[in-house]
């Protein structure tokens, strides 16, 4: 009995090398030999001397470890074969948006069970004008809003339950109508509204049945077709977790609201067995991997401490100046997509707003908002900064951001089509609204207009024409208004590569997105040949050279608020090119000025 807890003792706590996972096991393994230690003592001890005896007992033990060490071996093996990697489109692939290393609880995301049809007519309304009061709270629910109030999608659910259908029939069969002629679109754009729709669908019937809205758990990684946008806005991402869709799209609404807030994300997904408890996400390389193997876990761990120890390391720098490692200072300014994206952004980590995009305010089944409304949203950011410079892109319509009975309908190819400033100067009406509310809130900071998708000089011409008659016309009305600087984005080949023709301009902010699309021939949003983007990033930073040495020459401030700015495998190379204002996307903040601060010029 005391030979073999001895073996137990010698083969599975003094040898670090035996691949007996977790000290449970191990005990477990102690116990077992210390039984067979007494069952070969009763059996063997009366025929042999003790030293004899103490060697067999040694000889068995040795045995039961083999025969362990194998069964683990075998049940790994088995592990890894069952797990699953699974490719789909990266839909947020910043920096931040990477989860190397944490596994996340796996749930899958089903819509609750909704009692059957028959729900009182009379508190459908009601529940309904409830639910908008609700969603005012949330300008990224804006396009379920519009619809709540959409005369031609309400009517009929009135007249139906006006002939008695019950109410939850009555706005089930209207929305699903609405759902059908979505998901029919041309443009992936419409089609990712649908999304909206089956949301707003089900959250009404929720309010119509009693049944509470679900919450996503913490720090999970969310799988199912899609996910509806109040349910995104609803969890606690602040914990971590990802979004794994087999639908979805990297243009959806989520979309939108997981690239602002860094949350991983994954999209077109192929069909996911069910049956999996863990997962590994990668919102990079756009891989999901299903119940990991020890391998591929023990890959993570290390993947896992690294991530976390740049994190911690990156927050550290949040709060300094950008410097490089030789004293050379940067500005990183944050890009937004929405005026409360700046609630979670403390303005002394940054250097002002390179990029503030105007398209929230024109969300796809929306009335065009007014002169008022679009004032006090530019107005909201600019004392936010408290002085530091907020560049404001006017309305970038067109390519995959269309907006219905706005953009033009069926182009043949809209990246390449009536886009950016070329449709704001065929549609002045709008334009003069958005350039009045301009003009207003530049009396309230340091305001920089950017012109969006400039292709000849006769566009700044024409834009700066229609500012300076609005502010005109605002200043002899008695109402305050000034001219900001007027600079325009960088995304197509011809001002990147002639800048002297676009002089006129106070300013360059390089449009990377754009720029790299164009260069490379291939659409951003076409999986297929995406990936020819990376490609062509020598080919940018050589453009980014010339326009940061003609700025020089010429004292124009030259920027980059495209994606490329928020990757900081690029960072020290953008810097060398000429560079010194980097506007990124503000999970990349940190990440950036410590990149900033390891690199040489």
């Amino acid at each position: 009995l005391v030979a073999s807890g001895l073996c137990a003792l010698l083969y599975y706590e003094m040898l670090p090398g035996i691949p007996l996972p977790g000290a449970g096991l191990r005990r477990i393994a102690f116990v077992k030999n210390i039984l067979i230690g007494l069952g070969w003592s009763f059996a063997v001890g009366p025929l042999s001397n003790n030293g004899l005896f103490f060697f067999q007992t040694m000889f068995i033990s040795a045995l039961s470890l083999l025969s362990d060490v194998a069964d683990f071996e075998i049940d790994r093996s088995r592990d890894v074969k069952t797990a699953a990697v699974i490719a789909g489109i990266p839909a947020v692939s910043t920096i931040a948006a990477i989860i190397f290393a944490a596994l996340l609880t796996f749930v899958w995301y089903k819509n609750p069970a909704l009692p059957a049809e028959g729900a009182p007519t009379i508190t459908f309304f009601g529940q309904l004008g409830e639910l908008r009061d609700v969603d005012r709270l949330f300008l990224g629910h804006a396009f379920q809003i519009a619809l709540l109030e959409d005369d031609e999608l309400t009517r009929p659910v009135r007249l139906a339950i006006a002939a008695h259908t019950p109410a939850d029939a009555a706005w089930r069969a209207a929305i699903d109508a609405q759902i059908s002629d979505y998901e029919a679109a041309d443009d992936a754009y419409f089609r990712a509204r649908a999304g909206d729709l089956r949301d707003l669908r089900e959250r009404v019937l929720r309010h119509l049945h009693g049944v509470a809205e679900d919450r996503l758990a913490p720090g999970a990684i969310v799988l199912a077709d899609d996910l509806a946008p109040s349910q995104f806005l609803a969890a606690d991402w602040d914990r971590g977790g990802g979004i794994a869709l087999s639908g979805g799209s990297p243009s959806s609404h989520v979309a939108i609201l997981a690239r602002a807030r860094g949350v991983p994300m994954v999209v077109g997904l192929a069909a996911l067995p069910e049956g999996h408890g863990e997962a590994i996400l990668d919102g990079r390389s756009g891989l999901l991997v299903l119940s990991p193997g020890e391998g591929q876990r023990a890959r993570l761990s290390e993947a896992a401490a690294a991530h976390h120890a740049a994190a911690v390391r990156a927050a550290g720098f949040l709060t300094r100046p950008a410097v490089t490692a030789d004293g050379v200072a940067i500005r990183v300014l944050v890009n937004i997509g929405d005026p409360s994206d700046v609630e979670r952004i403390a303005v002394a980590t940054c250097d002002g707003v390179g990029l503030m995009r105007t398209e929230f305010l024109f969300r796809d089944g929306r009335p065009m908002p007014g002169e008022e409304e679009q004032y006090r949203a530019y107005r909201r950011v600019l004392e936010w900064a408290q002085g530091r410079p907020v560049t404001i892109r006017t309305l970038d319509a067109g390519g995959d951001k269309p907006i219905r009975g706005y953009t033009p309908e069926a182009e043949a190819n809209s990246f390449l089509g009536v886009r950016g400033l070329r449709l704001s100067l065929a549609r002045p009406e709008v334009f003069r609204v958005q350039l009045r509310a301009l003009a207003r809130a530049a009396t309230h900071g340091a305001l920089k207009v950017m012109w969006p998708m400039v292709t000849a000089p006769g566009e700044l011409a024409a834009a700066a024409a229609l500012f300076d008659a609005e502010l005109a016309a605002l200043r002899a009305a008695g109402i305050a208004a000034a001219r900001p600087a007027l600079g325009m984005m960088v995304e197509v080949p011809y001002p990147a590569l002639m800048p002297q023709a676009f002089a006129a301009a106070a300013f360059f902010s390089v449009g990377s997105n754009d720029l790299q699309q164009y260069l490379a021939a291939a659409a951003r949003d076409n999986a297929a040949v995406a990936p020819l983007a990376e490609a062509v990033v020598p080919g940018v930073i050589e453009l980014i050279r010339g326009l940061a040495a003609f700025g020089g020459e010429r004292g124009l401030d030259v920027s980059i608020c495209g994606d490329l700015a928020s990757d900081t495998r690029h960072t020290g190379d953008l810097l060398r090119a000429g560079l010194r204002s980097l506007s990124v996307a503000p999970a990349a903040l940190g990440h950036v000025k410590a990149a900033i601060a390891e690199s040489r010029l």
